[in-house]
């Protein structure tokens, strides 16, 4: 079998079985299969196959990733798609050892998530009510912008979610999440209020689709596109026309921006890691504690403010 012949016979078993038994989703699948390409596009300039490759070939194709500047957080997830890739082959039997388990990964930059300001969130919600070719448009708008700050949904789970999920005025939302795991977070008043004021105009839209002779859909945002809802792209692009009109800095935005000032806001506030956590669908808690710089100074705020060794004395 041709090195090429390999490569793909080994990347779309590994992807269907992690579809079928992780339930892994499809931004996973994505990234997996873009990882482990370059790994197999690495393999052939040298002649070499993933049956074939040892830890060595592992080991310099890491060397090379270096080379070129990737980050090491992109490092690191190239290992552990390979890891996985070979654990998998070992498993079936494919290969009689895994070349990667013992491999080390460069771990990752311990970067503070950027954030936004209260005042900046504030600014973007009124320019969601704004923006937009329609009234229709600036309601779907509106929605989209309190549904994620009053959740935290990753954008993938927001413009996707089901019509069905928000029926009924309800004051928690059931999420689709990674892995198809499920999680409810509860919904704020201005929240469930966008929420009520979009289906009725997307009751009217369906209406009217309907009596034209299209198909129904079951989204919540939906689109003409091949997906059946708006898409991350669209979405992105949008965020950063409100930031434009909301007077902040474009650069700053970006949905997952908006996650972590849900996540960094709600912990000022006096939430503790673990809410946090299941709010946002984390598998660990590890993940959440990125946001722990935000509880430190809070922390630090207190015992400076109410500790009697703090105060001046008289």
């Amino acid at each position: 079998m041709s090195a090429s012949a390999d490569h793909l016979r080994w990347i779309s078993t590994f992807l269907d079985a992690q579809a079928a038994e992780m339930g892994a989703a499809n931004n996973t699948q994505l990234a997996y299969a873009r990882d482990l390409k370059d790994f197999a596009s690495w393999l052939s300039g040298r002649k070499c196959s993933f049956q074939a490759a040892s830890r060595d070939e592992v080991e310099a194709y890491l060397i090379f990733c270096d080379a070129q500047g990737l980050a090491k957080s992109t490092r690191a997830r190239r290992l552990s798609a390979i890891k996985q890739l070979y654990r998998f082959g070992f498993e079936e039997g494919w290969r009689s050892d895994n070349p990667a388990i013992q491999i080390t990964g460069p771990g990752r930059d311990k970067r503070l998530p950027k954030t936004l300001t209260l005042a900046e969130v504030d600014g973007l919600l009124a320019a969601s009510r704004e923006v937009g070719r329609s009234p229709s448009d600036r309601l779907r708008n509106t929605c989209l912008m309190e549904l994620l700050y009053a959740t935290g949904m990753r954008v993938s789970e927001l413009v996707s979610l089901p019509v069905a999920a928000a029926r009924g005025n309800p004051r928690m939302l059931l999420i689709r999440g990674k892995g198809n795991k499920e999680r409810m977070v509860p919904l704020s008043p201005p929240a469930r209020e966008a929420v009520q004021v979009w289906i009725k105009a997307w009751e009217q839209v369906q209406d009217e689709a309907r009596q034209k002779g299209k198909p129904a859909t079951r989204f919540l945002f939906p689109s003409r596109g091949k997906e059946g809802h708006l898409t991350r792209h669209r979405f992105y692009i949008l965020i950063k026309e409100l930031a434009v009109h909301a007077g902040v800095m474009p650069s700053k935005v970006t949905p997952h921006t908006l996650r972590h000032a849900f996540a960094t806001h709600l912990l000022e506030n006096g939430a503790d890691l673990r809410s946090i956590q299941t709010l946002l669908g984390h598998a660990d808690v590890a993940t959440t504690e990125i946001y722990t710089h935000v509880l430190e100074a809070r922390l630090q705020e207190l015992v400076l403010t109410h500790h009697p060794l703090a105060k001046d004395e008289d």
